[in-house]
């Protein structure tokens, strides 16, 4: 009967030490999957920090280009140069406008929408 306890207990720890292995394996593949998993996202925004960066630039270079071509004296070469014919404004044609902007154009696209007066409306009731 002593033999049959023995293999009891080194059946038992034989299952418990697979088992603990299979856990540990498991977790361990688990924890490499997730350092993967980061390391791959980390990868992903890196480039895409990148790219922001680089389209950060190029908006940069096209807004000092575009800055450069809207100086008074570019106008002016460009002007004498394709034979626009275009003259500076003179202030008699400047309108200043006093009040809010936003509410005069509003204003101004409403205008006939509520002052066009009442319009009837006739119902004929059917007789039966």
């Amino acid at each position: 009967m002593k033999n049959s306890t023995t293999s009891a207990f080194v059946n038992q720890l034989l299952v418990y030490t697979l088992v603990l292995i299979c856990t540990s394996g498991s977790a361990g593949l688990g924890v490499v999957w997730l350092r993967h998993q980061m390391s791959a996202t980390a990868g992903l925004v890196q480039r895409e920090e990148q790219r922001i960066r680089e389209l950060e630039r190029r908006i940069a270079e096209t807004s000092a280009a575009i800055e450069e071509e809207q100086s008074p004296a570019v106008l002016a070469q460009r002007n004498q140069q394709w034979a626009l014919g275009l003259v500076p404004v003179r202030e008699e044609q400047v309108l200043r406008v006093s009040q809010d902007p936003e509410l005069r154009l509003a204003s101004k696209r409403n205008q006939g929408l509520f002052t066009d007066g009442p319009t009837f409306v006739k119902f004929q009731l059917a007789s039966h």
